[in-house]
């Protein structure tokens, strides 16, 4: 319990006061992926923990991709950034997580031609299972974890499962992307700042089964309203019902037939954001959503990595609790909740 307090009584002041603090040992795998590229020049400039945080940088990626993590560790060094302390690459898992106090677990086999959701869960199922090993053998015992590599969902009860000793609650898969995603859509069709829109709910899995909910969502200063009004009231309902829940569920596949290649910089981006707010807390009166054990919240089935909205601080997050939830929300977060107990299924958990 010292050792919690003594690292987040280092964030805390860290990300106020000018002077430097002791190192937190930082892992990214994926680190030669195009995520992790976006992600490490965000944790140099201090977008990760702040500002004036210390990092030991440890990047892991499979053996193939050593000459391209040591061209990133080159572009890193580049950049000269203050808070980065330390810089190691490698393939070895005991070199990237011993005493690790956040990892960012990016790297994942992609989704190839042909692949169904099922195809892909199976192929990474491994990955994870050994990286929660190693996390369970090496990692400081209050490590936080945010899983990004998808299906990140289930990713993460894969690795939560095979890391017994650490704290459920410290392993989270990424659903701020899906938030941030949602906000942009709603700022636009309202035409107002993203920083206008607040409290957007993402419920259940990081896939096309996600259901962006606004029915507690609100627009400050919006134009026909003095001080804020409830997106419900502001925006027609059978957009809010139909295109508005489709486009944020299907965005990924969009970017994809965009670009020719799935979300990189957004996805860094969110994760970025997830962290930050997790470790160093969340404003007051302002949600964010994260993929976590569920508790049985909402009635939701214990044993899945479920989107919550919660609010954060001091480095542990709280789920949101007491939302009225009507007949259409409920049968949208139930249909997540189920694929979610299928992938479960598919996983062998």
């Amino acid at each position: 319990m010292q050792r919690v307090e003594k690292i987040l009584g280092q964030l805390t002041t860290a990300s106020t006061s000018a002077s430097f603090h002791k190192p937190v040992k930082v892992v990214v795998t994926g680190a030669a992926g195009n995520i992790a590229y976006s992600v490490l020049f965000g944790i140099g400039r201090g977008k990760l923990l702040g500002e004036n945080t210390l990092i030991d940088l440890r990047l892991l990626d499979i053996p193939p991709m050593e000459e391209k993590v040591k061209g990133v560790i080159m572009e890193l060094d580049d950049c000269a950034f203050p808070i980065l302390n330390s810089i190691v690459g490698t393939s070895d898992y005991e070199t990237a997580f011993k005493d690790a106090e956040v990892c960012l677990l990016i790297g994942a086999r992609p989704r190839g031609k042909g692949m169904v959701r099922a195809d892909l869960l199976k192929a990474n199922a491994k990955i994870f299972e050994g990286q929660g090993k190693a996390i369970e053998k090496w990692a400081d015992r209050n490590v936080k974890v945010c899983v990004v590599g998808n299906p990140a969902n289930t990713n993460a009860l894969i690795t939560m499962t095979n890391a017994p000793s650490i704290p459920r609650e410290n392993f989270t898969a990424l659903t701020r992307l899906d938030q941030n995603r949602a906000i942009s859509q709603i700022a636009r069709k309202a035409n107002v700042a993203a920083r206008q829109v607040k409290n957007v709910i993402i419920w259940g899995n990081h896939s096309k089964t996600q259901y962006p909910d606004v029915h507690h969502a609100y627009i400050d200063d919006f134009p026909s309203a003095t001080l804020s009004t409830g997106i419900r009231a502001a925006l027609p309902e059978d957009w809010l019902n139909g295109d508005f829940i489709k486009t944020v569920q299907q965005r990924g596949k969009a970017i994809i037939d965009a670009r020719g290649m799935s979300s990189a910089a957004s996805a860094a981006n969110a994760t970025l954001d997830h962290v930050r707010d997790w470790m160093l807390g969340t404003p007051k009166g302002r949600w964010v959503n994260m993929a976590v054990p569920s508790d049985g919240s909402y009635g939701i089935a214990e044993g899945i990595v479920y989107s919550y909205p919660v609010t954060c601080s001091n480095g542990t997050y709280t789920i949101v609790q007491g939302l009225p939830i009507n007949d259409f929300s409920r049968q949208k977060m139930k249909i997540t909740e189920e694929e979610l107990r299928d992938e479960r299924k598919q996983a062998g958990l």
